[in-house]
């Protein structure tokens, strides 16, 4: 048992860990690097690309003792189908969205393409964050029935011509053998997202690349990618299915509705490059505390029947959700709190083995409505050829959980039985992480019960409106963890 006391100038907040309750192991948390990732890349001081590298990757510390970085140990890269090389007549309207191919139209390849979205994945390996994926949007433009990185017509169905399913993972498994042989393995391979929204536009009207796929489309394309995976001996995996919403996996209607089920009865589990994972999408499942526990929990009952484990793999706050029923713009500390109870719901309710952020940078502001990204990117020029970057209050409340939750780590129970206080705690041999999110207003006293361990080295680091992860060491008994009223504390114990 560890005991944290103090004065009774804040509430006392006994939280109980029983280390023999196990629960998921932890595989990775991470984030993406899509879309202004190129042109940053490219074209932004080494000196900017540098520090937002060391913010997502490090896992050193500063002279004072608090991280650097938040340590990622997943990385996702975008594998574009070639709407950049079409410019204005891709469609899309905005050219940061539109990306490039490693394929040309004859066949060959070029392999200079996408190369700041590189810079920051070879960055990524060089941090040594751990798991890599590549997923695509949209299949090259030119194996596409319309010629365009997302459809014209609402129908359903994949964009993908029927005859081409094993061009399209040829490339696929071509461009993860040329970077293989450059040293920048990719654990996973994902070439289906969000296969329920139809991605129709009028032509001209386009926001980015995607494609609808129906159950049997994707079972197809996952047969085709690990026949071509196969025929190279590939050390690769196939991740499914991105989901564009959690539902879709185990319920709601359509051609891409109870994916688990469909996918499993399907076949594709036996594929020796698919694991039993299912990849899907926190959007749209965030509003209110009941409803997004229950789709969770609905969603681990299912994956557990079918002997599946489920990964988180793309969320920011898309809808309102993270508004909590509140009028009016929301504190970039608001937005990161909101964040940090997903990912709780996740893993606690969710059993999410790995948990993934979508785009870690986008333009906006740092101090209010954060809602979309890890760090504010504030251009210099409309080409967005240079620019600085402010880190915001989302990438260290995901750094509470991505640096000290280690892949390997193994959730136990925790509680804290109080509903503003969520609490989830991880183990490895050496380890107890405790992860606290006061939603409350009102600063607590933590008393931590660890049943089955003993533990006596203890420091914390704190997250609020006045601190990034920053290092508290608890040196005696008389000393105490601190949770400050809107903040996320992660205490690591040895």
């Amino acid at each position: 048992m560890l005991l944290m006391t103090a004065a009774f100038a804040h509430a006392q907040q006994l939280i109980t860990i029983d280390v023999n309750k196990k629960a998921q192991v932890i595989d990775n948390i991470g984030s993406s690097g899509a879309w202004f990732s190129e042109g940053i890349g490219k074209y932004w001081s080494p000196e900017v690309r540098e520090q937002m590298a060391r913010w997502l990757f490090s896992k050193g510390f500063k002279k004072d003792g608090s991280p650097e970085g938040i340590g990622l140990s997943s990385w996702r890269f975008n594998i574009g189908g070639g709407t950049a090389e079409q410019g204005d007549s891709s469609g899309i309207k905005d050219f940061r969205k539109r990306v490039e191919c490693f394929m040309k139209p004859d066949g060959t390849f070029d392999w200079s393409k996408q190369s700041g979205y590189l810079w920051f994945t070879k960055k990524a390996r060089a941090y040594g964050v751990e798991t890599l994926i590549a997923f695509s949007n949209t299949p090259p433009v030119w194996m596409n029935g319309n010629g365009l990185g997302y459809k014209t017509a609402k129908d359903y169905r994949s964009n993908l011509k029927v005859d081409q399913y094993s061009a399209y993972a040829d490339f696929l498994t071509r461009v993860y053998q040329h970077f293989d042989k450059e040293g920048l393995h990719f654990d996973y391979i994902s070439p289906v997202n969000e296969p329920q929204w139809d991605w129709s536009h009028p032509y001209g009207d386009a926001d980015q690349e995607g494609s609808a796929w129906t159950n049997s489309e994707v079972v197809h394309i996952a047969g085709a990618l690990d026949t071509a995976l196969s025929r190279v001996h590939a050390n690769t995996k196939i991740l499914l299915s991105e989901a564009g919403n959690l539902e879709y996996l185990y319920a709601q209607s359509g051609t891409a509705s109870h994916q688990i089920q469909a996918l499993k009865t399907g076949g594709v589990y036996n594929l020796s490059h698919v694991p039993a994972i299912i990849g899907g999408h926190s959007y749209f499942t965030d509003k209110g505390d009941s409803s997004r526990r229950s789709i969770r929990a609905h969603l681990a009952d299912t994956a557990a029947k079918y002997g599946l484990q489920y990964w988180q793999t793309e969320y920011c706050m898309l809808a309102d959700g993270y508004k909590d029923g509140l009028d009016g713009p929301r504190t970039a500390m608001d937005c990161a709190l909101f964040l940090a109870k997903v990912i709780h719901d996740d893993f606690v309710y969710g059993n999410a083995s790995a948990w993934q952020f979508w785009n870690s940078w986008e333009p906006g502001r740092a101090d209010m409505d954060t809602r979309y990204y890890l760090v504010a990117l504030h251009p210099k020029n409309k080409e967005y050829k240079d620019g600085t970057v402010t880190a915001v209050k989302n990438l260290w409340a995901l750094g509470q959980y991505s640096r000290f939750v280690r892949p390997g780590m193994q959730r136990v129970t925790a509680e804290s039985g109080d509903a503003s206080l969520l609490v989830s705690a991880y183990v490895s041999k050496k380890q107890t992480v405790l992860v606290c999110v006061n939603y409350g207003e009102e600063a607590k006293v933590v008393n931590v019960d660890v049943k089955g361990r003993k533990l006596s080295n203890v420091k914390y680091y704190r997250t609020s409106k006045d601190e990034d992860m920053k290092l508290h060491v608890v040196h005696g008994k008389n000393e105490h963890v601190e949770l400050t009223g809107r903040s996320v504390v992660t205490v690591v114990m040895e």
